[in-house]
């Protein structure tokens, strides 16, 4: 049961929670709509996934130092996925967007070709899913949630 005592675990886990959740505020202000499906959407500001590396990290130096072998480990590891959603997820939502458009208008082409609308929606087609990566901006503000909840979650239990 020593994983329940894991301080690192927790402050990543909890980082990933308050910036899901996070979202749903911040999209409301930016579009004064309130969007629940961002609590567990992939994408947006802040990047849930660039929190739980950076609050593992912080967690790790807190508890191991900033010389230890694990610091490290979990620091690449941070740098890594925080990379990776700038740079490979982002590139295959923006693909995604472009083959929405070309499915869409295919339909279009096929809907006044035949009665493609009697077909139920489920079968005309299923979207890829756009909201993949973050832009930069996102990632810098998950990493900055994730160190912040971290020290704070740290200060307020030891």
């Amino acid at each position: 049961m020593d994983v329940l005592l894991n301080f690192s675990l927790w402050a990543s886990l909890a980082a990933i929670f308050f910036a899901q959740f996070v979202k749903v505020p911040i999209q409301y202000i930016a579009t004064r709509r309130i969007d629940w499906a961002l609590l567990t959407s992939t994408g947006g500001m802040p990047s849930s996934h660039s929190a739980a590396v950076t609050a593992l990290s912080t967690g790790v130096a807190l508890e191991a130092g900033l010389d230890s072998p694990i610091f490290a480990v979990s620091a690449i590891f941070a740098i890594i996925t925080m990379f990776d959603a700038t740079g490979v997820r982002r590139q295959a939502g923006e693909q995604a967007i472009v083959l929405n458009q070309l499915v869409a208008d295919f339909n279009k082409f096929v809907d006044d070709a035949k009665s493609w609308t009697n077909k139920p929606d489920q079968e005309k087609r299923k979207e890829l899913k756009e909201l993949l990566g973050h832009k930069p901006i996102e990632v810098f503000f998950g990493g900055l949630t994730g160190i912040a909840l971290t020290l704070v979650l740290y200060y307020i239990f030891y």
